[in-house]
């Protein structure tokens, strides 16, 4: 054997030794399956792509029933398998852990149920989370049985600066905490459609900072009249039956703070109003929905005027007025990465994650009692609803 040769034979070993080392990471990793469906909210906002920000996890398939969609996402994961039937994925590759992508919400009840029959440990899931409080109902069910972790991706709550938000305020930062006041992003969706799309990530802090709601008191409005059946038509990104081009609704609370939320189609500046506002006696905290900073104080009096103008002050995970120590933190949040940590972690320490499905049948009842409200003439709706179909296909 010359020198060449048994150059080449040492190479050829140590490809051999570290493509063996690769194998043998590979099967350590999490095996994470993915459902899109290009056409119908697609994989959402990243949920295809973020697992690449997510250590300890390794995309091994892909569905989708669109063919040039399946074949693009195929190529955007590096070549993975691609399925044109999920349920033919969850079959054949058996993942750990699957993303369900699509933001259109009328398949993602037949989606998690699928997954979940399949024995996966861990679901992440797109928002909105379902359309009724029966299929959250279902979910709910089927995931503690067979011992499920499913995260929805409102990527807010999974926002580590929640944590001083809420020191702050047991602390007295802003006084007595008063009220919530919450609104969508008011663009041409407006109304009910944003309630739902947008409206979920507000209504998922309300039930942070607030508690589980007792009752829901709401208006929808089409044109500023109460709404018809004349005027309920299938809504957008598969949410169902609805109606109105505006929303004001009120929120009792476990705590006793009120909550309030509202969005009029084309009220205004763009993503102006999108976000959550903690009004106290000394002072106001405001979190905007994926932006960063997440959060703002602004201290003193809300309700009295000041000759001297008053500063809106960031909120770090370090406190008030101090930068923010994570490195890159609003990558993280907005790629999901802190989300499908998250979920991993509640898979090993046994616990819900941070958005799980009984939260987001919390959110799916608040969203419904605003038009169970409205049908039944803006009367006040008890929690938890009696009717868990959607109030809109049930009297209009």
């Amino acid at each position: 054997m010359n020198r060449r040769e048994f150059m080449a034979l040492g190479l050829a070993a140590g490809v051999a030794v570290a493509a063996q080392a690769q194998q043998k990471e590979n099967e350590k990793s999490i095996r994470v399956g993915l459902i899109g469906h290009t056409g119908r909210g697609n994989y959402g906002h990243g949920l295809d792509v973020m697992w690449q920000q997510v250590a300890g996890t390794q995309v091994v398939a892909v569905a989708d029933a669109d063919a040039a969609g399946l074949e693009a996402a195929r190529k955007k994961l590096g070549g993975v398998p691609g399925y044109a039937d999920y349920r033919k994925m969850l079959a054949e590759v058996r993942p750990q852990v699957v993303a369900v992508g699509p933001r259109y919400v009328d398949e993602h009840l037949a989606m998690i149920l699928a997954a979940v029959d399949a024995g996966v440990r861990g679901i992440y899931i797109e928002k909105p989370f379902c359309r009724t409080p029966a299929e959250a109902d279902a979910i709910v069910e089927a995931c503690e049985k067979q011992n499920v972790k499913l995260a929805i991706a409102h990527r807010n709550r999974y926002h580590p600066a929640l944590n001083t938000v809420s020191t702050l305020v047991k602390d007295g930062a802003i006084g007595k905490l008063l009220e919530l006041r919450g609104r969508g992003k008011e663009d041409a969706r407006g109304g009910s459609l944003d309630l739902w799309v947008l409206g979920s990530h507000v209504l998922n802090l309300v039930h942070f900072f607030a508690g589980a709601p007792l009752s829901c008191t709401a208006t929808v409005l089409q044109d500023r009249k109460p709404i018809t059946k004349a005027d309920v038509k299938d809504g957008g990104e598969g949410v169902g039956p609805l109606a109105g081009n505006e929303v004001h609704a009120r929120f009792e609370t476990e705590s006793g703070i009120p909550a309030f939320f509202d969005s009029v189609a084309n009220a205004g500046a763009k993503n102006a109003g999108f976000g959550l506002q903690l009004i106290g006696t000394a002072g106001v905290i405001d979190l905007r929905m994926d932006t960063e900073p997440f959060a703002h104080l602004l201290p003193g009096n809300p309700f009295q005027p000041v000759r001297e103008p008053r500063t809106w002050t960031p909120i770090s995970t370090a406190g008030v007025g101090k930068p923010e120590p994570i490195e890159a933190l609003a990558k993280q949040v907005m790629s999901h990465a802190v989300g499908g940590r998250d979920l991993l972690a509640a898979i090993r320490e046994d616990r819900s994650p941070l958005c799980g499905p009984r939260d987001g049948r919390v959110i799916v009842e608040m969203i419904n009692a605003v038009f169970e409200s409205q049908r039944l003439g803006s009367a006040r709706v008890p929690f938890p609803l009696t009717k868990r179909q959607a109030p809109l296909s049930v009297g209009g």
